[in-house]
């Protein structure tokens, strides 16, 4: 019986499926919101910006916001509440990292901008082939 649910998600309607797939496939799961924020490359960007805040952390929380109340407003459609988690570093060894606590990690195939997925690769590929536990990949 699935009990604990990961959904990663991003600003991406594939992220917006994956929640949704997991609020009507698994209604009596406790289901957490995963928001990973990058930390600082050498392809700079939002990230390194992010290395320049006075309190990182604080601000990692404030840009989930927008992902974690358009996550609530879903789930408020199927009465669920959910739990919200924020990471720094990369995606998808930060997704895999959580992982071990859930039955399952819910998934949208692919998101962020076409560029996002140039440079930091396919994130869904990445979880898919290392969690420890079952993942299901959203279209």
């Amino acid at each position: 019986m699935i009990s604990r649910v990961l959904v990663p998600m991003d600003d991406s309607e594939m992220a917006q499926k994956a929640l949704t797939y997991a609020l009507e496939n698994h209604p009596d799961a406790g289901i957490t919101v995963l928001h990973v924020v990058a930390g600082p490359s050498v392809w700079g960007g939002a990230a390194t910006a992010l290395a320049l805040e006075e309190d990182v952390e604080e601000a990692a929380e404030e840009r989930a916001k927008e992902v974690f109340d358009d996550a609530r407003e879903v789930a408020a459609a199927y009465d669920v509440e959910l739990t919200t988690e924020v990471q720094l570093g990369h995606p998808a060894r930060a997704i895999v990292n959580r992982a071990d606590d859930f039955d399952v990690v819910v998934i949208g195939s692919h998101g962020g901008s076409l560029a996002d997925r140039l440079v930091v690769g396919n994130i869904a590929r990445g979880v898919f082939r290392n969690s420890p536990v079952p993942v299901i990949v959203v279209r």
